[in-house]
């Protein structure tokens, strides 16, 4: 069980606000909230742990904002009542900080590692979705050896990306052989192995997670080809729509779907769904689970929060309250 803590001054947060009064909450938590990691979504970590400490602190809680890698472990030094994970893409969102956590007895909010481990992979994921008659799009998986054959034999256009990896980073869409070609390359030479997709042309949407409940589906709009690295976390001109033309029907249906999919891949306390709406037939398609979706101003499940009148600050305590009811 959490132990009863004072709040305190937070060494890694620049400021730390008067907590409000909230009669629901009587317990004040040591939260260590783990950000920074590796590769290419790094500085969206950092941002994301910044914002959930700060949302923490201002709630009350004494906590640990801390920088943590594979060469560096000494935030899991720190007594906690539970670790809040702002680590995305490799080592924090794959389960590898999860298995740590759980080696060593410290609570944590978010999937486990097993979970964690099988969403961040596309391919396992994908091959979950398609046992449980959940639609996403036919897909495939290039090595080396198969490149030239996927080459001449897959239909554009297509979507070329890494099988583990986030925010659209080294993500293209394909039309002709040559982009084709140079994409399916770069990615197989730089990961070992690229997912091919099939193209859905429509809208795109994301649905968050809070618990087993899936918050209102947001569409996406972006006058970039499509909802890549810098739509999300750079443009200021990427639209964020919750009232849009779908049918009510199909909305409950991908809500429905969303809550299947967490479940099928063993997720828990929160995350993010992404979907595509084919144009021509308003199919739905399941793109992917994340696990440890953003917390930036940018980022969509505390858009979808807010739609239903969470504030990032409740999000954020959510979210703790969820894994800690594990403890009970």
């Amino acid at each position: 069980m959490p132990t009863l803590t004072e709040p305190a001054i937070i060494p890694d947060v620049q400021h730390q606000s008067e907590a409000p009064p909230c009669a629901a909450r009587q317990t004040r938590l040591a939260i260590t909230v783990l950000h920074g990691g590796l590769g290419s979504e790094r500085e969206v970590s950092l941002l994301s742990g910044r914002a959930v400490a700060d949302a923490l602190a201002r709630r009350g809680h004494r906590v640990s904002l801390r920088d943590i890698t594979p060469g560096n472990l000494t935030a899991l030094d720190i007594p906690a009542d539970c670790a809040f994970i702002a680590l995305h893409g490799e080592f924090g969102e794959d389960g590898t900080v999860q298995r740590l956590l759980e080696q060593r007895g410290i609570p944590y909010a978010g999937s486990d590692a097993d979970a964690s481990a099988i969403a961040m992979n596309k391919v396992k994921a994908k091959s979950r979705f398609v046992e449980a008659g959940i639609p996403t799009p036919r897909f495939d998986v290039v090595k080396p050896a198969r490149l030239k054959r996927v080459l001449t034999s897959w239909p554009l256009p297509a979507v070329v990306k890494p099988v583990a990896n986030g925010s659209s980073v080294d993500t293209f869409i394909i039309r002709d052989g040559a982009s084709f070609a140079a994409a399916l390359e770069l990615v197989v030479g730089k990961y070992g192995e690229a997912l091919v997709e099939r193209y859905i042309r429509g809208p795109e949407l994301t649905v968050g997670l809070l618990g087993r409940r899936a918050l209102p589906a947001c569409e996406i709009r972006t006058k970039r080809e499509f909802y890549d690295y810098q739509a999300k976390y750079i443009d200021d001109d990427t639209e964020y729509l919750f009232d849009f033309d779908l049918p009510a029907d199909l909305l409950d249906r991908i809500g429905d779907l969303t809550v299947r999919a967490f479940d099928t891949l063993g997720c828990r306390d929160f995350g993010r769904a992404d979907w595509m709406i084919d144009a021509a037939t308003c199919d739905p398609y399941l793109l992917e689970i994340n696990t440890i979706p953003g917390f930036t101003s940018h980022s969509l499940l505390p858009k979808a929060a807010a739609r239903v009148g969470l504030s990032f600050d409740d999000l954020c305590e959510r979210i703790v309250e969820l894994s800690l009811r594990r403890q009970v």
